[in-house]
């Protein structure tokens, strides 16, 4: 129960963090995420963050390599103001 909570957390921060999935769609995939870690073995853990780490690496050189006026242009957060 408490890896379910702590995962859905997770999963909602990460998703803030993220293009195109909102809070609720990273709660549910931060369950799951930590229900596949409960089944998974060590090895088959490491082969998988090991794997996303460097497509994740393969994708970020790749967009490096485009021209500059065929990249999306960066988003801008916008500033809060405190009262």
């Amino acid at each position: 129960m408490i890896g379910k909570i702590i995962g859905a957390f997770a999963g909602s921060k990460v998703a803030e963090h993220t293009r195109g999935i909102g809070g609720p769609t990273g709660a549910v995939l931060g369950v799951g995420a930590a229900a596949l870690a409960r089944r998974l073995s060590l090895p088959a853990l490491i082969a998988l963050s090991a794997g996303g780490y460097f497509a994740k690496r393969y994708i970020d050189r790749k967009e490096a390599a485009k021209p500059a006026a065929k990249r999306a242009p960066a988003r801008k957060k916008a500033a809060t103001a405190k009262s």
